[in-house]
């Protein structure tokens, strides 16, 4: 069965609230972007942004997923109003990554950083 890459960077991690969705997925451990995104607080979730001109290395892990779990955590996200599935620049990664980007307008006053939870 083919597996595609995913990037979760906020609470579909190991310790995310919702991290029980990805039983049985495989966790290829942690990883990094390239310096071309930034990472937004949108409540009690996060949401990536390519942000080429302000961008931070956003950390996150890497997993496996079958084309079924694929399609459920597309339900999940609000594939493609709330989000969308694009591929991802991931440091010291080669091959398709894809992570799920934020498909709406960031509020102005959203606190942003490079990590989930943020910083206090």
């Amino acid at each position: 069965m083919k597996k595609s890459v995913l990037f979760f960077y906020g609470t579909l991690k190991t310790g995310g609230q919702s991290n029980h969705l990805l039983a049985g997925a495989q966790c290829l451990g942690p990883a990094r972007t390239l310096p071309l995104y930034r990472l937004y607080g949108l409540g009690w979730h996060p949401g990536v942004v390519l942000d080429r001109a302000n961008g931070l290395a956003v950390h996150g892990e890497l997993w496996a997923v079958d084309d079924s779990l694929l399609a459920k955590l597309d339900d999940y996200e609000g594939v493609p109003d709330w989000f969308r599935r694009e591929a991802i620049a991931i440091a010291d990664h080669f091959g398709t990554v894809q992570a799920y980007f934020f498909n709406g307008v960031v509020p102005a006053d959203s606190p942003s950083g490079d990590r989930w939870p943020l910083p206090a």
